[in-house]
């Protein structure tokens, strides 16, 4: 496993991290909590440091599956980095968030607290102002931001400091390299990307366009998946697999590696539902894609996208 530093703090971090969206029993489908705490057990066994949360995963759920799974290991070993705020971001509901969170999670502090989404009724200097008061009590250690503008994290900046923004970025996906993107780059901010692998439509399971089950809502949220996008998707995952297959590996290496080739990435995010999931991610830290294979990505892209 390979490691970076994540923007101005003293977090390194694995360049994968484990997202555990999956594992929230909601929204994408059920689940076998047994099974996902194997899951992060193997991720972690596997060289994987940081898991990324949110109380809004299932209500709660995923963090309490966290913490079971986090149970008797070392903590200091760990970068646990949960969210607050996705429906509001008043300063008591925070500190009730954060409270909740501590307990879902076992812990008495985290490593990276996420504002979720930007709430415009509520002034980002009373919000970030409290998650300084926050951090200067030990128990959170860094300030981050999710699916925040570059305006707005230039904003919040005022407040606190902020070590790193969590945007979604893949290569069906690419959106922040407009602004975020080159933002972080110049800020030294860190960039965690969530959706790394298409919400597993890159991983090159699916030959046909996927018909998922009424509780998996990931056709409604990612459009990618939708049938009018669908065939150019399909295109995407064929040059991924192409790719991967000269390496004797499989196509989820290519579209990782693809997010960690491109510069200001610090960790890409990417779900598993089982412990061979998460060590066949995490694999895909032991090699790298060429210069000329990133080129070849990105000019398949310019032709299937035109």
């Amino acid at each position: 496993m390979k490691f970076r530093k994540l923007g101005q703090s003293d977090l390194n971090c694995s360049v994968i991290g484990l997202g555990t969206w999956g594992m929230a029993g909601s929204f994408w489908g059920k689940v076998d909590d047994d099974q996902s705490i194997a899951t992060i057990r193997a991720g972690l066994e596997a060289g994987i440091n940081l898991i990324d949360t949110a109380p809004v995963y299932g209500d709660g759920h995923s963090e309490e599956v966290v913490g079971k799974a986090l149970e008797g290991l070392k903590r200091e070993d760990i970068v646990l980095a949960t969210k607050c705020g996705r429906f509001t971001c008043e300063t008591e509901k925070i500190r009730q968030e954060l409270e909740t969170s501590l307990k879902r999670l076992k812990t008495d502090y985290i490593d990276l607290y996420q504002v979720h989404w930007p709430d415009d009724k509520v002034p980002f200097e009373e919000t970030f102002g409290e998650l300084e008061n926050m951090r200067k009590q030990g128990k959170i250690r860094y300030i981050g931001v999710s699916n925040f503008s570059v305006e707005q994290t230039e904003e919040v900046s005022k407040y606190c400091q902020i070590v790193s923004t969590q945007p979604q970025y893949s290569l069906l996906v690419r959106d922040i390299e407009k602004d975020i993107l080159p933002y972080c780059v110049e800020k030294n901010i860190g960039i965690l990307s969530y959706g790394s692998i298409g919400a597993g439509a890159l991983t090159g399971k699916f030959k046909e366009k996927p018909v998922f089950k009424e509780d998996d809502e990931r056709a409604s949220f990612y459009t990618f998946f939708q049938e009018q996008n669908w065939p150019k998707t399909k295109q995407m995952i064929d040059t991924l697999e192409e790719i991967a297959s000269s390496h004797g590996k499989p196509t989820v290496h290519a579209a990782i590696n693809w997010v960690l080739k491109q510069k200001g990435i610090s960790v890409a995010l990417v779900g598993a539902r089982t412990p061979e999931q998460v060590r066949m991610n995490a694999q895909a830290a032991d090699w790298e894609l060429t210069d000329e294979e990133n080129a070849k990505i990105l000019q398949a892209y310019d032709k299937i996208f035109e």
